[in-house]
């Protein structure tokens, strides 16, 4: 017997609550933030970040600065993709799985 549509919502609020709680609390009180997935409050910071220090380490000739600013501001960017699948990347980069 298929299970009727009220238990799938109830799944799906139970699956939304456990992956997200801040959205799910925000949905009840009638002002939704943003989903997780659309925060990206981090990710610029971490990119003011890594120019900041690239920038520095271009004004006063540090190599290890520049290296540092370079790989923080890829980070940065790589956290503002909007495509990415938080599930990505877990098979350990080996095809098919």
């Amino acid at each position: 017997m298929p299970q009727s549509d009220d238990d799938h919502l109830v799944d799906l609020a139970a699956r939304l609550e456990h992956e997200d709680p801040r959205f799910a609390r925000s949905l009840t009180t009638g002002r939704p933030t943003r989903p997780r997935e659309y925060r990206r409050t981090g990710a610029w910071w971490v990119l003011i970040a890594g120019l900041v220090m690239l920038v520095t380490g271009i004004a006063a000739p540090d190599g290890l600065l520049i290296a540092a600013g370079l790989v923080t501001s890829g980070i940065g960017v790589q956290l503002l993709d909007p495509y990415r699948r938080p599930d990505e990347g877990d098979s350990g980069g080996a095809p098919g799985g």
